[in-house]
């Protein structure tokens, strides 16, 4: 068999390059509009939120939070002052990956109509992308409406000598390890480096977390990190800001961490939670004009800046890493590319049906740490950096009367940031146990732009944390 006669060619109205959540979304709204679909994926479909990032890090922190929680009560406290069972905790976390098996799916996929096509896609040519099987076998998908690139992002580790030798832990080993390491050092102050402190100390680990800020978890308010840091620092792990790694060497199977303070640290893993980069490296861009290994600028329906055919949707825009965001995006996306194959009116003004509003002005995140931190919108700093006339009005948690039953010692700490000129809020963040779950009526206030004098009349029930949002309001009155 000649190599031409070893390629394959297939014509859909969209193809979609990766099977992760944002992926699935979009080829979700194409199929719903009629539109013949394919998805690319070179691993697992379900992607990274699935088998090493979202479910995983969720299910290994559950027990932790829900453990941390039943100590703050009288009468449950002495029942739950023991370890907890490593052993359980990572079997549990097996199942909620499905065991790294994407069967299930699979199955979702192929229940939405779309065509699967397995191996490393890449973009041959102006709404083309290449295929290579595993088996070598190469397949042509031709596009006629449009390419969504939903490739996500992978691990930046830094230009250390000899790492590779080292082989360190990024954010998946630290969410699929089998075991808990006797000594684990942490590089990082952000979402996965705290999460993954929090983790695996109470999972049987002594935790170093290295930080070269000042604090952690500096894309929040100050406070939020600060909470967290006293929260980790009292369960045991070794917090050091301002602190950088030197160099790093495994000897007789120990990892020999040298920082800039002039410290030795040994471990027996070490992970480096230290930013992400845009899995674009080697999937053709340069066959359609564009820089391999870049993020890709997009409008707000998703379309990437200067095409009428290519899509970048998910975290490879770099607009907001979050899985949530991206399933949003793909929404948007998936309906944008249905519209325009119709020839229907594309709604692309703010908050319009075809565009990606709220990552400008209402992403929300959660932290699960304990305690939580979960913010919506802007922080006071970054509204002053916009030009908004606006007023901080915090509060402390732990004076409404569901943070007290909700456990002995609750500490926490709210803020809103009242935009002065609209009295509409611009952000909010919630620290403290449980908040993870207040957050959205944040969101709903932010997003929907929902004045204050109404917000009055959102009435909080009695006796819930959620008393917090009055507590707010009659602070912004009465100051």
């Amino acid at each position: 068999m000649t190599e031409t006669e070893n390629i394959a060619h297939s014509t859909y109205d969209v193809v979609v390059l990766g099977a992760g959540p944002v992926g699935e979304n979009v080829a979700d709204r194409t199929r719903a509009a009629g539109l013949s679909t394919a998805v690319v994926e070179s691993e697992l479909v379900g992607g990274e939120c699935s088998y090493w990032a979202c479910m995983p890090s969720k299910a290994l922190l559950r027990p932790v939070i829900a453990q941390a929680d039943a100590r703050r009560l009288p009468g449950l406290s002495a029942s739950v002052q023991g370890h907890l069972d490593t052993a359980a905790v990572l079997a549990r976390r097996d199942y909620f990956t499905s065991n790294w098996q994407d069967d299930g799916q699979v199955g979702w996929l192929e229940s939405v109509g779309a065509d699967l096509h397995r191996g490393h896609g890449r973009l041959s040519g102006e709404r083309t992308v290449t295929v290579i099987g595993p088996d070598g076998v190469r397949t042509v998908l031709t596009a006629r409406h449009a390419v969504a690139v939903c490739t996500g992002t992978r691990a930046v580790l830094p230009d250390l000598p000899g790492l590779d030798d080292v082989k360190p832990w990024t954010s998946r080993e630290a969410t699929s390890a089998k075991a808990a390491p006797g000594r684990l050092v942490v590089v990082g102050g952000g979402v996965v480096a705290t999460e993954m402190a929090t983790a695996w100390q109470a999972l049987g680990s002594q935790v170093t977390l290295l930080v070269r800020g000042k604090g952690l978890l500096n894309r929040m308010e100050p406070f939020a990190g600060e909470l967290v840091a006293e929260a980790l620092t009292e369960a045991g792990v070794s917090v050091r800001t301002g602190t950088s790694v030197e160099s790093v060497t495994r000897e007789n199977g120990t990892v020999v961490v040298l920082t800039d303070t002039g410290d030795r640290i040994e471990a027996d893993e070490i992970l480096f939670a230290t930013g992400r980069a845009p899995r674009t490296d080697d999937i053709g861009l340069d066959t359609v004009g564009r820089e391999p290994g870049s993020w890709l600028e997009v409008d707000d329906s998703l379309r990437v800046t200067g095409s009428d055919w290519l899509y970048a949707v998910g975290d490879v825009n770099h607009r907001a890493l979050l899985t949530h965001q991206g399933k949003y995006q793909a929404r948007i996306a998936g309906s944008a590319i249905a519209a325009r194959a119709s020839g229907a009116p594309v709604h692309a003004d703010p908050w319009g049906a075809h565009a990606a509003t709220a990552d400008h002005d209402a992403v929300p995140q959660v932290v699960f740490t304990d305690p939580e931190a979960a913010a919506v919108g802007l922080s006071l700093a970054e509204a002053e950096q916009a030009g908004h006339r606006v007023r901080a009005v915090d509060y402390d948690l732990a004076s409404v009367s569901g943070a007290g039953l909700y456990g002995d010692g609750y500490r926490g700490r709210a803020r809103m940031v009242v935009d002065l000129e609209r009295e509409i809020l611009l952000g909010v963040t919630f620290v403290g146990p449980g908040v993870g779950e207040l957050i959205h009526s944040a969101t709903i206030a932010v997003a929907g732009q929902v004045p204050i004098s109404r917000l009055w009349h959102a009435v909080p029930s009695y006796p819930t944390i959620s008393e917090v949002w009055l507590r707010l309001l009659e602070a912004y009155r009465d100051n």
